[in-house]
Parts: C-alpha cells; structure tokens; sequence
C-alpha cells in the first residue's frame, strides 16, 4: 500500500521530507567523509572508539553489490563474516541488514558498518546538521540514535548466526560536519537505552495477518473509493497519534486531524499523556482542573487543581487572590482596576497621557 497516495486520497497530503538541496549537500558530505576507501572515516573511528588498536593505514572497502535486497543481504552477511576473520579494518559502505518486524522482514541500509581488528563491528551514522562546538542538537543526535540503535538490533541477528559470535558494539559514531564548514567531526554515541526501547516495542507488535483478520469484511483501502468510505476504511484500524509521527508517517496529518477532533491529549505528546494517567481527553483534564469531575485523591488530579488554583491566583485582581472557580480567570483580566477601584488608583505620572475607564471617563 502506497500510504502517501492514500493520505492525498484522505484529503491530507503528506508533506514532510528534506528539500531537494539537502539531499544534494547530504550526499556531498557523505562521499567526502568516505573518499579515498574512507580513509578519514576509519581515521575517525579509530580516535574516538578504538584508540588501542592499532591506527589503520588502509583498510578493505568489499564489494556489496548483488540482485535485490535478499541478495544484498546474504552478500553482506558475508563480507562481514570475511572482514571478522581478516583482522584488519574493513569498511563496509552501505551494506543492507534485514530485521523482523512482526513477523515481516524489513530490508535496512545503514551509512556504513566498521569492522575492527579484533573483529567487533560498529555502526556509522553520517549526518549533515552541524556540530558546533562539540555539540550538537539534541533531538537530532536522538534522533540519529534511534535510528542507530535499529541497525544495532539488525546486526546482532547476523551475528548470532557466527560461531564464535563477534561483538557488536553499542557505541555508535555519528558524523557530522564540524562547525559552519563541511569538514566531518564525530562523536560517539551511547545507543543501549535506546536499542532496549526499541527491541521491546519490536516485541509487542502485532503482525499484519492478525491486524488484517480484525478488519471488517470487505474493508479496502483502494485511493479511487468515496471520500467517507476510504475514510471509515483506514478509521477501522486504531492508530495513536503522537507528534512524533510528522517525521516518520505519511498518514500523520490525517491522524493528526482526527486525534484533535476527539480532544485527545496524545496529540500533545506523549510524555504529557504519560503524565495525565487515566485522563485521556482534553474536556476531561479540564474537567478535573475546574473540579467538575474526576476523584480528588487521584494524585493526577490534585495536580491540576492545585495548578488550576495558582493560575487563577496570578491572573486575578490584588486582595482577591484565589477568589471564584479554580481554573477560571477573574473578572477584569489581570491586576486592572475596574469600577469603583479606578479611583483608588495611584495618580499617574506627570506628562503621560491620560487613560480612559469602561466609561469613558478619564482614569485619575
């Protein structure tokens, strides 16, 4: 299925993805950082993973060139079985890894996979947003690890099928173009928490097969159906919606749509979700904040009301502080003095121009 034409069937086209420019200067860095049989990316492995072992003047770059993806797949499986055994340094430059996803293989291609002389592999990312300083931008370098920590799992099924197994290790390096130049720097990254969420989330997917048997008889998903038909078609199979998804699925804006059309707070994100416990709607953290609803000794709820009564506190007028319904803003908006209180206002300043009461009459 062609989820980016279903999305544009639905009436939400997707419309993430990087510019055409950014690929162009993606791959530019990325064939710099491996010129020369990625002379300077096995320099930067070895500073910043592997200092001990002995610097590598030259290294092996195999051939991983076969028909189709599975032949991809056994081709690398053995390039890195040979460059296990030769101990020296291999780099393998975009070998293909699969990975079961719910019983499905999944066909994945990372930037590159080093192998060490003392025949442990290590993952490469190569990225083309900054490090300045040292430093990077979090939720990239997040990013990048979890997509790093994939291609970890991945190889770990290879090499389970070793004997001895090699290890593979969960440092990974991610190359970046240092400072406003586009010379490559790196930096190691940590991918362990990372590939324990992400192998637990493998765990407790549902296959295709059962998801397809839960669907009703006759459900299709064909782009050309009636607008309302298609639409009850994909809201036949639950989704939740987190921000997160923007960046990975071409049905985000979809589900986006229909996720704020329920009041659901995952549309918030999910660590707020998280935090709400049992309350699962908007109308419903509303509704506990106002004290209209939910059970004062849920610590969820007291939460909100106490931060519902300091709202109200601050937003109200001085001497009246707290006053009314918990979440709702006194009358008069903010510290302004209305009615008989104008009057007792201290006299403005000399030479600022005069401000005009409800009535229209000048405040003194």
């Amino acid at each position: 299925m062609d989820k980016a034409v279903l999305a544009s069937a639905l009436g939400a086209p997707s419309a993430f993805g990087q510019s055409q420019f950014a690929f162009m200067r993606g791959n530019a860095f990325e064939a710099r950082v491996k010129a020369d049989g990625g002379t300077e990316l096995l320099r930067l492995v070895h500073e910043n993973l592997d200092a001990a072992a002995e610097p590598p003047a030259s290294g092996a770059v195999p051939d991983l060139g076969a028909v189709g993806p599975e032949g991809r797949t056994a081709r690398t499986a053995l390039a890195l079985r040979e460059a296990t055994a030769s101990g020296g340094w291999t780099l393998l430059d975009h070998p293909m890894l699969a990975l079961d996803v719910a019983d499905s293989p999944a066909f994945l291609e990372p930037d590159a996979v080093v192998v060490h002389p003392d025949g442990s592999w290590t993952v490469v990312e190569i990225k083309s947003f900054p490090m300045l300083d040292g430093s990077a931008d979090a939720a990239k370098v997040g990013a990048a690890a979890r997509q790093a920590a994939v291609y970890v799992l991945a190889l770990e099924r290879v090499a389970a099928r070793l004997d001895p197994a090699p290890e593979v290790r969960q440092t990974v390096l991610l190359v970046c173009p240092k400072d406003f130049s586009n010379l490559p720097t790196a930096s190691a990254v940590d991918v362990r928490k990372q590939r324990s969420v992400t192998r637990r989330q493998l765990d407790r997917l549902v296959r295709v097969e059962d998801i397809a048997d839960a669907l009703p008889e006759g459900t299709c998903f064909a782009p050309g159906l009636p607008p309302a038909e298609l639409t009850a078609a994909v809201e036949s199979v639950p989704a939740a919606y987190a921000p997160e998804c923007l960046s990975a699925c071409e049905l985000a804006f979809h589900c986006r749509a229909r996720s704020r059309a329920r009041g659901a707070v995952t549309t918030l994100g999910r660590s707020l979700r998280a935090e709400l416990g049992a309350l699962s709607s908007v109308d419903d953290v509303l509704s506990a904040a106002r004290g209209t609803a939910g059970d004062p000794a849920d610590p969820t709820v007291a939460t909100l009301r106490r931060a519902a009564r300091l709202r109200a506190e601050a937003l109200g007028p001085a001497g009246t502080a707290g006053a009314g319904t918990p979440g709702t803003p006194a009358p008069g908006g903010g510290n302004r003095a209305t009615g008989d209180d104008a009057a007792d206002e201290a006299p403005r300043p000399a030479g600022r121009a005069a401000r005009t009461g409800r009535s229209g009459a000048p405040c003194h």
